[in-house]
């Protein structure tokens, strides 16, 4: 797991807002903390009556492939609305916080509208992608984990020598700081073996990342080409964790 807190790019980009990444953020909190997964709400209950209140909630919202070419409209729908739905605290704050470093300098560069319609259409195409790769799975998939590792992927081709800082925990969790192309394609190297293994939980599955980061860069590849690069660097926001 590489923890990446922050990064440096150019100067044309210090002082601009993201009011779409920061809405993005705020939107997904204000979900979680209605929803039944923050705790907060005593309407759920407790015990066994929340556990299954935190299920159906998870199968309204989220991502259930085996019900994706069932015919019914809910299903087709799914993969928008599991984009602002978590499963845990660990699970929003993570993914949140890479979405704060890396999505208000990508919006910068894209512009907010265009930025807004590439983060929901590679989340959902991410979401989707997995559903039927494993098209007779129940398993439930929420998060903005594909949407996000979207807008990492951009980020590389758009910034691919903005400066970042990680924490290896094989090299006792020292800040080191390397460029863009160096951390990033070694984080999706990372998502790629854990998709291999078959790993995957209660949220977005290693294979929605690999389908998100590719989406993205080769979007921003086609969409920007040689113009795309800022090359003179400068500080810029920070956080910490991974999606």
């Amino acid at each position: 797991m590489i923890k990446t807190w922050g990064t440096t790019a150019g100067r044309t980009l210090r002082g601009q807002s993201a009011p779409v990444t920061y809405g993005l953020i705020a939107a997904c909190c204000l979900v979680f903390l209605i929803s039944p997964m923050s705790g907060f709400n005593p309407s759920y209950g407790t015990g066994d009556k929340l556990l299954a209140a935190q299920q159906a909630y998870f199968e309204r919202w989220g991502v259930v492939p085996e019900e994706l070419f069932s015919g019914a409209l809910r299903p087709v729908l799914a993969p928008a609305t599991a984009l602002f739905v978590h499963g845990s605290w660990l699970h929003l704050l993570g993914n949140m916080l890479f979405l704060f470093v890396f999505g208000a300098m990508a919006e910068e560069r894209m512009g907010h509208f265009p930025f807004a319609l590439f983060y929901l259409c590679c989340g959902y195409l991410a979401l989707f992608a997995y559903a039927v790769a494993h098209a007779g799975s129940d398993q439930t998939l929420v998060g903005a984990s594909g949407a996000i590792s979207a807008v990492l992927g951009a980020f590389l081709r758009l910034f691919p020598k903005a400066r970042v800082t990680s924490l290896f925990p094989f090299l006792f969790f020292l800040p080191l700081r390397f460029p863009a192309w160096v951390v990033l394609p070694f984080w999706v190297a990372l998502q790629w073996l854990a998709a291999l293994q078959g790993v995957q939980g209660p949220g977005v599955a290693y294979l929605a990342h690999i389908v998100g980061f590719s989406l993205g860069f080769c979007y921003a590849w086609v969409r920007y080409g040689r113009t795309a690069r800022v090359k003179k660097p400068a500080p810029v926001t920070e956080g910490d964790s991974q999606p």
